[in-house]
């Protein structure tokens, strides 16, 4: 069996939602609320419990000379957030009831039916994903369409895309795929072309990639993620130098006793 990932390709994203709308309908994710945030153009703010492909708009300041950007305009740039699927993933570490496995696509899946709304992958998630659901209690976030791929279909957000801005496949191809597009980008002028797959940091890399410009923490790619039970070996040295001290302490105590003359 193949392992999968997804390219995200921010430099050939149009901003359509497309993908949004494709999760949601076949995945059958609720609503996120209708409000207007008054942010750009962007209301569904954040990938969560009912919004597993976010299209984030990043607005910014051009820069003349660097291609791709007219100096007499602001610089759009849109990317499709989700799920990074990691290698070390902190969600399925933390789970203490099974509920979120590894499937043989090399995905994350959260089993929603084993979920008992602990939140502990919440917090274990090093990019803010998987979210509880209100009125519910458990926690939910994208599934990689573990459904499609398990019948040879392609994702259903990679499918819709209408530029191929997500494109889904083997991951190491896509992989040589991205260094090459980040090669192409560099030669056209763009400059500050970059991939981004956290491979050098705890999490050991993703199998969801983003081909970027700028600065990564724009799209909400913090520049190193922790896996948080990378802290686990120093937490259990210092408790192990803590019980230590006590029995040590404890023995000491314990022979200054016995050897104290009796009255």
């Amino acid at each position: 069996m193949r392992v999968t990932a997804f390219l995200t390709d921010s430099t050939l994203c149009i901003g359509c939602k497309a993908c949004e709308v494709a999760c949601k309908e076949w995945n059958e994710v609720p609503d996120d609320g209708f409000d207007w945030s008054g942010f750009s153009y962007d209301n569904t703010g954040s990938v969560g419990h009912s919004t597993w492909r976010h299209v984030k708009f990043v607005e910014q300041a051009p820069e003349a000379g660097l291609g791709g950007n007219d100096p007499d305009l602001a610089s759009w740039t849109f990317s499709s957030d989700v799920c990074k699927h990691c290698e070390n993933a902190g969600c399925l570490e933390a789970c203490p009831t099974g509920a979120i496995v590894r499937t043989e696509f090399g995905g994350v899946f959260l089993q929603p039916d084993i979920c008992n709304g602990c939140g502990y992958c919440v917090v274990a998630c090093p990019f803010g994903v998987v979210e509880k659901r209100p009125g519910d209690g458990r926690a939910f976030k994208c599934t990689f369409c573990y459904d499609r791929q398990k019948v040879g279909l392609t994702p259903a957000c990679a499918k819709a895309c209408p530029t191929e801005s997500i494109q889904f496949g083997e991951i190491e191809s896509l992989r040589l795929k991205a260094k090459e597009r980040v090669q192409e980008l560099h030669a056209r002028g763009m400059e500050d072309a970059t991939l981004y797959d956290a491979a050098d940091s705890s999490v050991g890399g993703t199998h969801a990639m983003f081909v970027v410009r700028g600065d990564p923490r724009a799209y909400n790619l913090p520049p190193n993620p922790e896996c948080p039970t990378v802290y686990l070996k120093k937490a259990w040295t210092s408790s192990a130098v803590a019980a230590a001290l006590l029995v040590g302490g404890s023995l000491i105590a314990f022979l200054a006793d016995r050897k104290r003359p009796s009255r």
